[in-house]
């Protein structure tokens, strides 16, 4: 009998579970997760449940799993090496057999250099990150977000909500320009000072300093010392894939993703990946790409595990890229890239709803609203079929145009 492994028991690995089950696999599926939870929805760590608003939102009962979808789910194993040639899994469980495999093990967060060790100084990544910050932030406590994109913003206003004296602290002069280009990046950034959070920009943290062990204050690069409860750490997330190292799979140079082909399928002929840790040509942009939202770990899941499934019938996976956040009520979405030029099609930076597009070469590639969500969907409608501007224009009626 054939024996599909699965590892990465978050979205992109229950998705991927699912898929093959949908297309027919009858073979054994082992699913395989470093975190003891089974698999929950991630969003509201920030947001929600972080303010105590939403409890953890499980994807499916451990029966759902193991029996609706016949899974050997093995929770709280960490993936430590591959070997492909004995077509082994290293586990810290010991080792697992397997005839085809998908990696989606998602991406781990970055750290500061040289941070000391002081009670106070965080990240955010997973549930028991969240349930330790939920109990740090208490109101009137000092909360420093280093990171000013979309989770570190999503914390603050959180922070804020709770009470807390929030402040931003970003080492670029524009948060958030890979994500959604410099013009809708600052409009995004002042909604920080318009919810009367401090926003830092060009500024980084050059010391923590502390009192018998805890975090007390932070020193700024402007020279500025602020106090300090908790510092969470925002700069971002690297592939978690450095157990793969040895292995034979091909890894980008720059962040040790894992490079795929169109179908999502590694360099290894049994092996496929999902989610944040994969590299892969999107022929919708004619460009190789890693997404790191929601939409894509739930839909590239579905396309590797349908691929590895039936690997004669595999499809290439394609996309208009989408994600949103919520900052203190405030709801962002984005489809597509941000290339070309920006244009205001309804609203303007500094009003409390937008609607700015991208366009080049006549075509619209990308999209950003601020609470506009009856639109975005249309507007990722309208990128999917290479539509021009004018067909933005018959959307959504212009009010201010304004050119980057």
């Amino acid at each position: 009998m054939t024996r599909l492994v699965v590892v990465g028991a978050s979205l992109a690995g229950l998705r991927a579970v699912e898929a093959a089950r949908r297309t027919g696999f009858e073979g054994e599926i082992v699913l395989v997760g470093r975190e003891p939870a089974l698999p929950y929805d991630r969003p509201p760590l920030s947001k929600r449940y972080l303010v105590g608003e939403a409890e953890v939102d499980f994807y499916k009962t451990e029966e759902e799993i193991r029996d609706g979808l016949g899974v050997d789910l093995r929770l709280g194993v960490a993936a430590t090496g591959l070997r492909p040639g004995d077509h082994v899994l290293e586990t810290d469980a010991g080792e697992l057999a397997y005839d085809r495999l998908i990696l989606a093990t998602g991406a781990s967060p970055r750290m500061l250099p040289g941070v000391p060790d002081l009670d106070g100084i965080v990240t955010l990544r997973n549930l028991e990150d969240s349930d330790d910050l939920r109990r740090r932030i208490r109101p009137g406590s000092h909360v420093i977000v280093l990171g000013a994109g979309f989770i570190g913003s999503e914390i603050a206003s959180t922070a804020r909500k709770l009470g807390a004296h929030a402040t931003v602290v970003e080492g670029a002069p524009v948060p958030l320009v890979r994500a959604v280009g410099d013009v809708v990046g600052a409009a995004l950034a002042e909604l920080h000072p318009r919810a009367g959070t401090p926003l830092r920009l060009s500024t980084t943290i050059s010391a923590f300093h502390g009192i018998d062990g805890r975090l007390a204050s932070v020193e700024l690069s402007t020279g500025e010392t602020i106090p300090a409860d908790v510092v969470v750490i925002g700069i971002g997330a690297s592939p978690a894939t450095s157990w793969l190292d040895g292995s034979g799979i091909v890894l980008d140079e720059r962040d040790g993703g894992v490079r795929c082909d169109a179908t999502l399928r590694t360099s290894l002929p049994d092996v496929w990946a999902a989610g944040d840790i994969v590299h892969w040509p999107n022929a919708v942009y004619g460009r190789t790409m890693r997404l790191e939202n929601w939409t894509n770990a739930s839909d590239q899941g579905m396309r590797a595990g349908a691929n590895a499934a039936d690997p004669d019938r595999a499809l290439p996976f394609e996309t208009v890229p989408y994600f949103w956040s919520d900052w203190y009520e405030r709801r962002i979405q984005f489809v597509g890239i941000a290339a070309g030029e920006v244009e205001y099609v309804s609203g303007a930076p500094g009003d409390d709803r937008f609607v700015a597009v991208f366009i080049d070469d006549d075509r619209v590639v990308g999209a950003a609203t601020l609470d506009e969500p009856r639109k975005i969907m249309k507007l990722r409608g309208l990128i999917s079929r290479r539509a021009g501007r004018a067909a933005v224009l018959d959307l959504v009626q212009p009010q201010l145009v304004t050119k980057e």
